[in-house]
């Protein structure tokens, strides 16, 4: 059933939010074409014909660069859903965003490596498990430098940390790790990877780079990902976690996925329950409360990251920075 007009200026102001929080000075180009699409009756209208877990807009704009590359402007976007709306709706429906972010790993560094260790770490939402290895990256944190020994080259992650951002000294040592997705990707199938690297916005070629290397690294010892639904399956998987091990559960813009808020918050009590460290970094908006539990971020794209409930810093959405307030 295609969108009425109420539900196209959603969709256009949902574009609009997007270019003017997410994309602006992040990528140019995805800024640039966002407001496009939000001035585009045809391209609203194609939006409006999906189903409304589909239209946002990371996953239109990869869709279009995946068929056709990065497209000029409004006219080259609307010329590629005349001629491949098939071909885009397909990609649009068999995909989801899995970004799949490992820079991300540099704003959980902080509260590893200040737990027991040895870990056991479990992501829910994990996609191709690249944020289950954090030990095996570097960190670069402008004050501190964290690299694995050994003569293997691996991705630096910058991370813009405040002076009250308790830096780690040394990295974590993880003994048993695993995640939990409904459609876990392969770090092996160079078509999924193509994806995950097509996700990567246009502008940042940084973020590229590092992607490509974590992938690299991951196919060396690939993180075991079992498919599951986080709402149900998550018992299960905590029971498989050897005694003696510090038990972690993480996620990070995964939540946002639910579209029932009721549904969240059920979610996040439920883990709280386990005898783990619960560990979340989301967009403000999944945890409304939590966020009036924060100072106000420094910009409104910032995540908040949060341990076992409680807001302790917000950070950068790609992992570029963590600001510290916890006390």
């Amino acid at each position: 059933m295609a969108a009425d007009d109420e539900e196209l200026r959603a969709i256009a102001k949902r574009y609009r939010r997007f270019a003017t929080v997410e994309a602006h000075g992040a990528s140019p180009a995805y800024e640039r074409l966002a407001l496009a699409v939000a001035r585009s009756p045809d391209l609203l209208a194609f939006l409006g014909s999906m189903p409304p877990d589909r239209r946002q807009p990371n996953l239109f704009l990869a869709a279009l660069r995946h068929i056709g590359g990065v497209p000029r402007d409004a006219s080259a976007m609307e010329a590629i859903v005349r001629g491949e709306a098939a071909r885009l709706k397909d990609i649009m429906l068999s995909r989801t965003t899995q970004t799949n972010e490992p820079a991300r790993c540099a704003v959980l560094l902080p509260i590893l490596g200040a737990l027991r260790q040895p870990l056991a770490l479990i992501e829910v939402g994990a996609s191709a498990g690249l944020c289950l290895l954090p030990d095996r990256y570097g960190y670069d944190y402008g004050r501190h430098r964290l690299v694995p020994p050994g003569p293997t080259s691996v991705p630096i992650f910058p991370c813009h940390a405040s002076p009250a951002t308790p830096l780690p000294l040394t990295l974590p040592k993880v003994a048993w790790r695993c995640g939990l997705d409904l459609n876990p990707l392969d770090i092996n199938a160079r078509d999924q990877m193509a994806w995950l690297e097509t996700l990567v916005w246009p502008g940042c070629e940084a973020r590229a780079g590092n992607l490509a290397a974590a992938i690299q690294i991951a196919r060396a010892q690939p993180p075991p990902v079992v498919r599951g639904d986080l709402r149900r399956d998550l018992p299960a998987l905590i029971a498989g976690v050897p005694k003696g091990l510090q038990l972690v559960v993480y996620r990070s813009a995964v939540l946002g996925y639910l579209q029932s808020a009721s549904e969240r918050d059920a979610f996040a009590r439920s883990v709280r329950q386990i005898e783990a460290v619960w560990i979340s970094n989301e967009a403000s908006p999944v945890f409304p409360e939590l966020a009036k539990a924060a100072p106000p971020p420094q910009t409104p794209d910032q995540f908040l990251l949060a341990v076992d409930g409680k807001p302790v810093a917000w950070t950068g959405p790609h992992g570029q920075s963590i600001t510290w307030f916890a006390t």
